[in-house]
């Protein structure tokens, strides 16, 4: 049903509870289930409340002024799509068996991110749960969803999402996702879930006929801004912190990951993340477990994930693009679009070091100076790393991951730096196996110019970016509306089985138990000791070594003091200790304990 009551954010609704509705400037409101039409009372602060109270599971919407039936802004469930009535939802009758789950903060943890409709053949939330066992045997300790608020269609990556206190009726619903994190839990893993506060989706977005939540004094790359420092804005801010307080209240979720948090424009003197982080701080004081709020930044600012009451937003950790980028950009070459600043070994050890690249430095892809230095205390886990992600391969022009271009070395050697150098790593589905099925950009919009505008947009993009020169041939971007995309976006899980893959699968699996080693599992505050050379990195962690040779031929590399233990090594055959040097193959990278 209809939050936001009296009772508290997020508050669960009661069997039978009457529905509530924020519309402040409707003349008259009606609640429409079946064919009657029943007028609402007016309350204070432009609410609006029924008179009969609904039993779960009953179809519902809302009536301004005599127009249309309009689905609940705060509809817990979309059964008929976004464009169909409401549907209420108990929230309570999940029996929950995670009793005993104490909660998984995202500082440290191996976090793994998917897309439910592709993850499986089958798209559901109760398919992933089989797969949760691959995860538990990889040693991931926390899964990322990608948004499953409702949007149109089927199919499509969630980023326009226009009912966001709805679970996607392809994935299962709103019961599917207590049961996918309910069986989570039981395996010790944590769920976080992917939101998007900065903006909705064109189609189905009804947000604006009920009061002001967009305003034009700001603009995003989506149009108008969500209205969050208006006068009339304390509505639509606590629109946005109910929302993420019932997620992980009613639905057991640990972590939110903050979609583009740079576009949230907020002017008052109480930046809305604040507001947010303060209160899922006393959630989590009032359920007892942890709870972390993960943003994404394009800001390079490290006030993102200062506590509150030093004067910061608060966030748990956020992404770090510019790890990715100095990574990638290496082992590729390549040296398009905002990797333009990136490439060098020197860059990545100053992203390992010093967290950003672009720390008051020019940045040329943006025309100007960005970001500031990290201070040297801030803990190093509150910064996620990765070396793919759904943004980093479903925003190439045909989506292909770097398996593609790769050698299977230079997979093994990006997965190293990930999950041994310090902050808090990240995996993109599939890629611990060097997974080859693409992830490409896809939607269901059933409007024809919404349908058409999408296509041509997608492919103006990727007009000037030079991606023939890049893939070596004239290239058609896949059509994001055609249900061949989806399905070549699907993983393939016959290919973990196959021998390359295995073996890619048994290293990621061996470099997660190395992360339980105490000079990387503890700390991560103090700055990581990177030597570089022509195409090498020794990367120390405490009295750890990973050393890599980014290059084709072997090449020698100097510790600077004696090696012990071989740990792990990609190509052991290729792999010479000799006192305080090592020599390596091509694309090769060990893990020594130092003497």
């Amino acid at each position: 049903m209809s939050a936001g009551s009296p009772a508290g954010p997020g508050t669960p609704v009661p069997a039978g509870t009457p529905v509530r509705v924020w519309a402040p400037d409707a003349g008259t409101v009606e609640l429409v289930s079946g064919e009657a039409r029943t007028p609402m009372s007016r309350e204070d602060g432009g609410w609006w409340r029924s008179a009969a109270a609904l039993a779960p599971g009953t179809d519902y919407a809302f009536a301004l002024d005599g127009g249309p039936a309009l689905p609940d802004p705060r509809s817990p469930w979309q059964p008929h799509g976004v464009h169909g009535p409401s549907r209420t939802f108990d929230v309570s009758a999940h029996a929950w068996t995670d009793g005993r789950w104490a909660g998984r903060s995202s500082l440290g943890a191996v976090i793994y991110e998917l897309h439910i409709g592709t993850f499986t053949p089958e798209g559901t939330l109760d398919a992933a749960i089989g797969r949760l066992d691959h995860l538990v045997d990889l040693g991931v300790e926390m899964v990322e969803l990608m948004p499953v608020a409702a949007f149109p269609g089927t199919a499509g990556w969630g980023y326009d999402g226009v009912a966001l206190y709805a679970v996607h009726e392809p994935y299962g619903g709103p019961a599917a996702l207590q049961r996918f994190v309910d069986a989570a839990h039981g395996r010790g893993i944590a769920v976080c879930l992917d939101v998007v506060y900065n903006h909705l989706g064109p189609s189905g977005n009804y947000l604006g006929a009920f009061g002001p939540y967009f305003t034009e004094r700001h603009h995003t790359p989506w149009g108008a801004a969500v209205n969050l420092d208006g006068g009339d804005a304390a509505e639509v801010r606590a629109f946005v912190v109910d929302n993420a307080v019932r997620w992980l209240r009613d639905f057991h979720i640990d972590a939110l990951r903050l979609d583009a948090v740079h576009a949230l424009v907020d002017d008052s003197d109480r930046h809305v993340l604040a507001e947010l982080a303060d209160a899922v701080a006393a959630l989590e004081h009032e359920v007892g477990r942890p709870l972390s709020l993960i943003a994404e930044s394009d800001l390079n600012d490290a006030r993102m994930v200062t506590p509150t009451a030093d004067g910061g937003l608060g966030m748990t950790a956020q992404w770090n693009d510019d790890l990715h980028h100095a990574l990638h950009a290496l082992v590729t070459g390549e040296r398009q679009g905002y990797y333009a600043d990136f490439g060098s070994v020197a860059t990545l050890a100053k992203a390992l070091t010093e967290v950003f690249v672009h720390a008051g430095e020019f940045s040329s892809f943006r025309g100007k100076v960005w970001g500031a230095p990290v201070p040297p205390e801030v803990d190093r886990r509150r910064f996620v790393v990765f070396s793919q992600d759904h943004d980093q391969v479903g925003n190439r022009a045909l989506g292909d991951r770097p398996s593609r271009a790769l050698t299977p070395g230079q997979l093994a050697i990006s997965a190293a730096v990930v999950l041994l150098g310090p902050g808090t790593p990240m995996l993109f589905m599939g890629e611990e196996w060097g997974a080859t099925t693409p992830f490409q950009y896809f939607t269901d919009h059933a409007e024809p110019e919404l349908a058409d505008g999408v296509r041509e947009g997608r492919s103006r993009e990727f007009g000037t970016h030079g991606w023939a020169e890049l893939y070596g041939h004239d290239i058609v971007v896949p059509d994001p509306q055609s249900p061949a995309t989806v399905v070549a976006s699907r993983l393939d899980w016959d290919e973990p089985a196959r021998p390359g893959n295995a073996r890619l699968l048994r290293f990621y699996t061996d470099l997660v138990r190395l992360r339980r080693e105490p000079d990387i599992a503890s700390g991560d505050r103090a700055a990581t000791a990177v030597q570089t050379g022509p195409d090498q990195l020794v990367m120390r962690r405490g009295g750890l070594a990973v050393v890599i040779n980014l290059g084709p031929e072997p090449a020698t590399l100097g510790l600077g003091s004696a090696a012990g233990e071989v740990l792990l090594c990609w190509d052991g055959e290729g792999l010479g200790v000799h006192g305080s040097e090592v020599e390596l193959s091509g694309h090769n990278v060990a893990v020594l304990r130092l003497a």
